[in-house]
């Protein structure tokens, strides 16, 4: 029996497929060999050729990430450096209080020395007040009656002498500076031992010596120290330095002015004395 002449080209070109589909197969399993030689060069060509396409496909994602980590990282700095400042802020003011505390040592260790020399007992005594009053130069201080405290009692600062107690209240006591106007003390000049009245003028940093002549031997720049003379301050304690004389041929009398030794508008700590001998109590230091 014959076949179709359509038959057999169809029946040829199915086995001519099926030959070259086995041909294929073929070569690929043996491409795909393991440890293949031309399986490495055909995945190392595909790779090269796929490289391109798999960062261009994944750039979007890496940007995206890029910005994200960027701005997550300045606002990082942003906070480390902000707590960095807060923590500066914190250890400067720390030291300023160090200082400060240090400084504040230094002249209670100075105050005490001086004490030493011219008094048997010494209480350290606190600033609590300034009197507002014009032309006034008082303050008060935190240690009164119940601490021993009595009028007229001396008051002296590391450098020289502050003043006087003239109100000794329980609890505390009102000081009159030698620079207010109703203050005078006696002194004499260090360099010969020339007495005189010194005075305060009611000014913050000034002093007078009203009854000097012309004839007096006084030099700018002479340290006038307490003669002790009166028994309210102990003797040769230092209480001003000369800034000024002024000769007016139509005035008997020198026009000399002086400032304190004592740094009056400075410190919070002042020393009051008991001059002479005493009986220490507990607190008190000699």
């Amino acid at each position: 029996m014959m076949q179709a002449p359509g038959m057999l080209a169809r029946q040829s070109d199915a086995m001519v497929r099926f030959l070259v589909l086995a041909v294929i197969s073929i070569a690929l399993m043996y491409v795909d060999y393991p440890d293949g030689h031309y399986r490495k060069k055909a995945n190392d060509v595909l790779s090269v050729i796929s490289y391109p396409l798999v960062v261009i496909a994944s750039f979007p994602a890496a940007a995206a990430e890029w910005v994200s980590d960027l701005f997550d990282s300045e606002d990082d700095l942003q906070l480390r450096l902000q707590q960095m400042q807060d923590r500066q802020l914190m250890l400067q003011a720390r030291l300023e209080k160090l200082e400060a505390v240090e400084a504040e040592n230094k002249q209670l260790r100075n105050m005490l020395g001086a004490a030493q020399q011219v008094a048997d007992k010494a209480m350290v005594a606190r600033l609590v007040a300034v009197n507002p009053e014009p032309f006034t130069r008082k303050i008060v201080i935190d240690k009164g009656r119940k601490d021993g405290a009595f009028f007229g009692q001396p008051v002296i600062s590391a450098s020289g002498i502050v003043g006087q107690i003239t109100e000794a209240n329980l609890f505390d006591s009102r000081v009159t500076l030698i620079t207010d106007a109703s203050h005078a003390i006696p002194v004499q000049v260090q360099r010969n031992g020339l007495r005189t009245i010194l005075q305060g003028t009611g000014a913050s940093n000034e002093l007078s010596a009203p009854f000097l002549t012309r004839s007096a031997d006084i030099r700018k720049g002479d340290i006038l120290i307490s003669s002790g003379l009166g028994g309210r301050f102990p003797p040769n304690y230092p209480v001003a330095r000369i800034e000024e004389i002024v000769a007016d041929p139509n005035e008997a009398f020198l026009k000399i002015t002086a400032v304190p030794m004592a740094k009056l508008e400075h410190g919070r700590q002042v020393l009051i004395i008991w001059p002479g001998k005493f009986e220490l109590k507990p607190g008190t230091i000699k």
